[in-house]
């Protein structure tokens, strides 16, 4: 902990800089004392290709990672050790027989190759490290982690696919039931299912849930890559009878999906299984239990059906006790179809991301009842499902709904949902009372509706779980600020709710798709609130699977096979199909991870070419796609006094600013792998760009064409003026807003950039009034209207108009949450450092104002935990600052010159 104080505080823009040089590489002398083990030295946070003890993997060579703890002052690892082993014994024992790395001098601590011989299918690792520091001395063993291999080549596979078949042609396809019986002559030591579904599927053995993955095997581009999850199910098995079953339903692969809502069959209409159940006794005797010509199938199960937009039906009536259960007789139920795997073209992988799950519950707050309808609040706009116990007559249809928000009258809001059917039903059985807790779908919602029932049930009858793709949250942000802390909050629950195995635009309406420009505005935030690195790694892959052989990036991915073909409008779009440069480079810069890069670059390339190709005159006039420019500006609005319209960038300008800013990244990325002519062409084609940018669109007293907001805050952010016209940019980015009464008029992709700019050249003040701006539109007046996530427009709701445009008004949109960057970089002050990536070096600069009077973040990089803590007081401001071994940081003071500044007592240029 470093604490830095300024005895006088000056005014935004007066800095000295500090260099904190807290982890540095020494050289071994030759005299130094023999190492011992540094009991305060540790080594901890193992993971293996991101995740957490993985299962099933296939990345053959995987790499590893940890971090290092230390009480010492410029703590530094010298050196490794990597110890991995084929048992947990053996590694107790000292012995990695699988790899032991010896000791290997260097600082490197995450994407450290495995380094011995690849390991076949279905095998198990343990590993440990530990790290030599700058004294010499090396720390004790970290704890034990582990990784499994999956199922590394199709021969691998002995199971086939299996689905049933419809009563009649014209019958929907409801929900599959799968099951099958077999026995086990001894007691099990050991057993592994690998399962994924064309569909989404929950498998059960011996009347227990297999695994806590939701939606599983997720959404992927299914024509080319399917997830298939790993399970240990080794408690769930018995010696004797038992009984293997699932449930198969639509989602993502098949049934509704926007803007396909006339189809069903998005990547196929059937309902398939595959599973692949490896069993060892104790005896040794290896046994396989897999999907084939023995199972059997009904679709007159209790779950009638389900669907990610059309909630879930589900009949108490039918329920068949025992049906995942050993001696259940499967009456009525028919031979599964077969289907040969050797057929299947698409891959079968390892989901790398970490699956969704639930991740916390919540209860409602108080109830209401208004026209019959019983509603219930959570207090919180969240995600997910509800459990609901009922008790009524039998046969009694329950009927729970789902809003985002209640009209004046205290009803549920649902004209925004378009064709989204926020339902769940549930049909009381013979016992006239039941639990319900839908399979297949997923909502967002703060209140929910029920009807049906005589009697309300109580609040505690409600168990709300809150799911998503469970990446983990690294982050905290504590400040003076009310409106500053629920600011931060609303942007985290919108990232919860938006995380479901691709990065949606919503969670409520028919649409929540991977929208390609969101993410692209949030990918930064979004690595500030969790490790999105597994994550990312997942999409981007969705990304490469689905872009065309001409390079253009689709709009949303994945990208279902549309109707339109190669000539939909929904591909090749600028400032979206970008996403394909700026989030692997995001990815880069945060978890210096150089193989993502390599994996992606061609993709990259492939696009800017695209881009080029179509424009050669190097202004982005000519595209095949749409072109949305900066979505959701004040144009939109419906806001007495404001303009009628003048807030929208430009086209040409706003696709030339992604243009020039693609090729930038794309050199970058080709400097990082080293393919130096590559970085020369691509930086000479950003120079072109750059300067035809200016050359068409900006005068000699750096007025932008379009004279907007956003055009300013898009051509500062991404560097595409010359410095001699940067300050009047600007002054006109703010002049800009006169019309609109001193607020914003800009959209998606450029509300967060202007704040950035402000902040960046100095008008600091202005920056922080726009945040604290309760007026509409503004970040506060969402939360005085009664926000609590992010919402999509700035007017979603008005007390004067009340609600906007029903067709594209969700209350759950992270993409005006970017500002969560700003809030970082700016409020908080933590910056990485793209020269030297994963937090090797950053920055901290906090720029206080606003009010603030003090403010603390920890946010866990990918080498541990950084924290910048500052509080202003009338005439000193403080900075603690926590920076992990071995890194560098340079710490920013707001002061006039080193002489007022003091780090824990002493004079900052004497401090040790």
């Amino acid at each position: 902990m470093k604490a830095l104080s300024a005895s006088q505080v000056r005014p935004a823009g007066s800095y000295v800089l500090i260099l904190l040089v807290l982890s540095t590489a020494t050289t071994a002398c030759q005299d130094e004392p023999t190492p011992t083990i540094d009991a305060e030295l540790v080594v901890r946070d193992l993971t293996c290709e991101y995740r957490v003890e993985p299962r099933g993997m296939d990345v053959r060579l995987p790499r590893l990672s940890w971090t290092i703890g230390s009480t010492r002052r410029g703590q530094a690892q010298r050196a490794y050790q990597i110890q991995v082993s084929s048992t947990r014994e053996a590694l107790d024992r000292g012995i990695g027989d699988l790899w032991d790395s010896g000791r290997v001098p260097s600082n490197q601590s995450f994407h450290v190759p495995y380094g011995g011989s690849a390991l076949p299918s279905r095998a198990l690792a343990y590993w440990r490290v530990r790290v030599w520091g700058s004294s010499g001395d090396y720390s004790p063993w970290s704890e034990t982690a582990t990784w499994s291999m999956g199922l590394l080549e199709r021969s691998d596979w002995e199971a086939d696919w299996i689905h049933g078949t419809k009563a009649d042609e014209d019958s929907p396809m409801g929900v599959t039931y799968f099951r099958r019986s077999f026995d086990l002559g001894g007691a099990i030591a050991q057993a592994t299912a690998y399962v994924t579904g064309l569909g989404l599927y929950e498998l059960r053995i011996n009347g227990d849930r297999v695994g806590d993955h939701l939606l599983a095997p997720e959404w992927t581009s299914y024509n080319n890559r399917v997830q298939y999850q790993t399970y240990d199910v080794t408690e769930q098995l018995v010696e004797g009878e038992n009984a293997i079953g699932a449930i198969v339903g639509d989602g993502w692969h098949s049934g509704r999906l926007f803007p396909f809502s006339f189809r069903s069959d998005n990547y196929g209409s059937l309902h398939q299984l595959l599973v692949q159940l490896e069993i060892e006794l104790e005896s040794g005797e290896r046994l396989t239990v897999a999907t084939d010509e023995h199972w059997v199938f009904t679709m007159d199960g209790p779950v009638v059906s389900a669907g990610i937009y059309a909630g879930e039906t589900y009949d108490a009536r039918k329920e068949m006790p025992g049906w995942d259960r050993g001696g259940f007789e499967p009456s009525g139920w028919q031979p599964v179809s077969v289907l040969d795997l050797d057929e299947f073209t698409a891959e079968l992988v390892w989901q790398p991301n970490e699956p969704i799950r639930v991740v916390q519950e919540l209860h409602p707050l108080e109830a209401t009842t208004v026209a019959g309808t019983h509603i219930f609040d959570l207090g919180q706009n969240m995600v997910g499902w509800c459990q609901v116990e009922v008790e009524g007559a039998p046969g009694t249809e329950v009927d729970v709904q789902y809003a985002e928000i209640l009209t004046e009258s205290g009803a549920l809001y649902v004209e925004n949902l378009r064709n989204a059917d926020q339902h769940d039903r549930y049909i009381i059985g013979p016992s006239g009372e039941g639990t319900f807790e839908p399979h297949f779908t997923y909502h967002g919602f703060r209140f929910v509706g029920i009807t049906g029932l005589e009697t309300a049930p109580t609040p505690d009858a409600l168990t709300c779980r809150v799911f998503n793709s469970s990446s983990p949250e690294v982050s905290e942000i504590e400040t003076s600020s009310e409106l500053v802390n629920q600011l931060v909050q609303n942007v985290l629950w919108s990232h919860r709710g938006n995380w479901m195995s691709v990065p949606t635009d919503c969670p409520s309406r028919d649409e929540r798709m991977g929208w390609m420009g969101d993410i692209l505005i949030f990918a930064q935030t979004a690595i500030f609130n969790m490790n999105s690195a597994a994550f990312f790694t997942k999409w981007l892959r969705d990304v490469r699977d689905d872009q065309l052989d001409d390079g253009r990036f689709p709009d949303w991915v994945p990208f279902p096979p549309s109707p339109l073909g190669d000539d939909a409008p929904w591909i090749g779009t600028p400032g979206w199909g970008d996403a394909g440069l700026v989030v692997p480079w995001l990815s880069y810069v945060n978890y210096a991870d150089t193989r993502l890069l390599e994996e992606h670059f061609d993709a990259g390339r492939r696009w800017v070419d695209f881009v080029h190709e179509q424009n050669p005159s190097l202004l982005w006039t000519n595209s095949l796609g749409s072109n949305y420019g900066d979505w959701l500006n004040a144009d939109t609005l419906q806001l007495p006094g404001m303009p009628d319209a003048g807030a929208a960038v430009p086209d040409e300008v706003f696709a030339t600013a992604f243009f020039a800013h693609s090729a930038q990244l794309l050199s970058k990325m080709a400097r990082v792998l080293d393919r130096q002519d590559e970085a020369e062409r691509y930086a000479a084609l950003f120079d072109g760009i750059k300067a035809a940018f200016n050359d068409a669109y900006v005068d000699d007293e750096g007025r932008v064409r379009g004279d907007t907001q956003g055009g300013y805050a898009l051509a500062l952010d991404l560097d595409l003026l010359p410095e001699d016209l940067r300050l009047a940019a600007v002054q006109r980015l703010i002049a800009a807003g006169e019309p609109y009464q001193g607020h914003l008029s800009t959209g998606f992709h450029t509300s967060h950039r202007a704040l950035m700019v402000l902040s960046r050249f100095g008008f600091v003040d202005e920056a922080y009034r726009l945040l604290n701006l309760r007026t509409m539109p503004s970040w506060a007046s969402m939360i005085d209207n009664g926000a609590t996530t992010m919402w999509e427009r700035w007017d979603g709701y008005t007390p004067d108009l009340g609600f906007q445009d029903p067709a594209m008004n969700s209350f759950n949109h992270y993409a005006l949450g970017a500002l969560g960057e700003w809030i970082w970089r700016d409020v908080v002050g933590i910056n990485p450092d793209e020269d030297q990536p994963g937090y090797e070096h950053f920055s901290i600069r906090p720029r206080p104002g606003g009010g603030l009077t003090w403010v603390r973040g920890s946010y866990r990089s990918i080498r541990g935990p950084i924290i910048s803590e500052w509080r202003q007081h009338t005439d000193v401001f403080e900075l603690d600052v926590t920076i992990p071994a071995n890194t560098t940081a340079t710490v920013y003071v707001p002061a006039q010159a080193l002489e007022e500044v003091r780090e824990s007592g002493d004079a900052a240029d004497r401090a040790a």
